[in-house]
């Protein structure tokens, strides 16, 4: 028998609504699944990618993973990953520095044996080099096997990967795949296998309602996979219909009905009523103990967007919206982010912008061509990452100030750079 932890989707470094607080939370949240593993004694660690939220993490953000994957090697427990899409560099991975460290194994072709099951990986594969997999795997002698990846796989909803065909043209007969890439958990039975995803650790946007948690999965004959949760910080959501002559005072009210203490809270207003200012009622949650608060008044949406899937409460979405629209290669992709999302100071942008285009130019004079294949990031469409219909993208770029904030303030790890140059 193996029993094993299936996580992933830890997004470790994301600073949710420009609030120190949510960066630790997903740091904590890793941690937790960290201790079930060692105080129940699985057999591994299986993440299924994005570990980090992006692919320039801060030193604080790597050495907190590092701290936490020392206490799982010193209890004996193997940690087995594969890349996602958030993380991804064009280069060496971080899974690989860890992996130098004895501290991690990054899943490939080859079977990785644990107990009496075989795990081999794939990382996150743009749409557009799909066609040319060849799905050939070493083949292995254990009892059991299982394919560890990432991406949005049908029969899921969203799925733009058929993981019937990957289970049809393997050279492996995989008992089970093991996913990344969805927020939303869930399981189904494909080609005589258990297809899984074991969702994300911490709320990566407003519309993941659900309690997050991972899944534990037995090889013992057959493949039995079942659910834990895990304790996050708490999520508020109050939905709010105003009927005709009410306003704040019901809005209020209605927020005030909650336990608000160090919580994130996300109010939306329907129906009629009098018009409201969301500033009055995110500072009348601040101040009775909530850590974050968003107010999305959709009376003020005009038609059109109400049958958007943006969320005005969060327009970093709405930003990752229309760059995924615009089909920019990975290298435009890759100068975007440096703008807008990374950690360079702002009046070295333009400096570092040049370097880096020079770079990739010099590189490959083709690369600036558009690729629409390759032009979203899975779990930032919108429509993509969980189940409902705008859920389970991440709340993108950190640069973008919220709704009723001011600027995002600086991040709070005291201009501690990345370790890009280790690699």
């Amino acid at each position: 028998m193996t029993r094993v932890i299936h996580t992933g989707d830890t997004h470790i470094g994301y600073q949710q609504y420009h609030v120190p607080e949510r960066r630790q939370d997903f740091l904590d949240a890793f941690r937790r699944v960290v201790h079930d593993a060692i105080e129940d004694d699985v057999a591994a660690v299986v993440h299924a990618g994005d570990l980090f939220h992006d692919r320039r993490p801060t030193l604080s953000d790597i050495m907190g993973t590092l701290d936490v994957l020392e206490d799982l090697a010193e209890a004996d427990i193997p940690f087995l990953a594969v890349v996602g899409n958030h993380e991804a560099k064009r280069d060496a991975q971080w899974l690989d520095l860890y992996a130098s460290l004895g501290l991690a194994t990054r899943l490939d072709d080859e079977p990785t044996a644990v107990g009496d099951t075989a795990f081999y990986g794939l990382d996150f594969v743009p749409r557009s080099k799909r066609d040319t997999l060849e799905y050939d795997f070493e083949p292995h002698d254990a009892d059991h096997a299982a394919l560890v990846t990432h991406g949005l796989f049908q029969p899921f909803d969203y799925g733009d990967w058929d993981a019937a065909e990957v289970l049809a043209e393997s050279s492996v007969e995989f008992d089970a795949l093991l996913l990344g890439d969805n927020h939303k958990p869930g399981k189904r039975e494909v080609e005589g296998a258990w297809v899984t995803y074991c969702g994300s650790t911490e709320r990566a946007s407003a519309s993941e309602r659900e309690d997050r948690g991972y899944n534990i999965v037995t090889f013992d004959g057959e493949t039995r996979i079942t659910r834990r949760g895990l304790d996050t910080r708490e999520f508020v959501f109050v939905d709010v219909e105003l009927g005709p002559e009410e306003g704040v005072e019901r809005v209020r009210s209605r927020v005030g009905q909650h336990d608000l203490d160090d919580a994130v809270v996300i109010v939306s207003i329907d129906g009629d009523g009098d018009p409201i200012a969301p500033a009055s009622v995110e500072e009348f949650a601040l101040d009775e103990g909530a850590l974050v608060a968003r107010v999305t008044d959709h009376r003020e949406l005009a038609a059109d967007e109400r049958e958007t899937s943006v969320s005005f409460a969060d327009p970093d979405e709405a930003v990752t919206e229309r760059v995924r629209e615009l089909g920019l290669s990975g290298a435009a992709r890759d100068i975007d982010e440096t703008v807008r999302a990374s950690k360079v100071a702002d009046a070295n942008v333009a400096d570092t912008v040049e370097s880096r285009v020079r770079e990739l130019v010099a590189e490959d004079p083709d690369s600036l061509t558009g690729s629409p294949d390759e032009a979203v990031s899975t779990d930032d469409a919108p429509e993509a990452a969980a189940a409902e219909p705008d859920g389970g993208e991440t709340d993108a770029a950190d640069s973008t100030p919220e709704s009723g904030s001011e600027d995002a303030p600086p991040d709070d790890d005291g201009g501690q750079s990345n370790v890009e140059e280790f690699l």
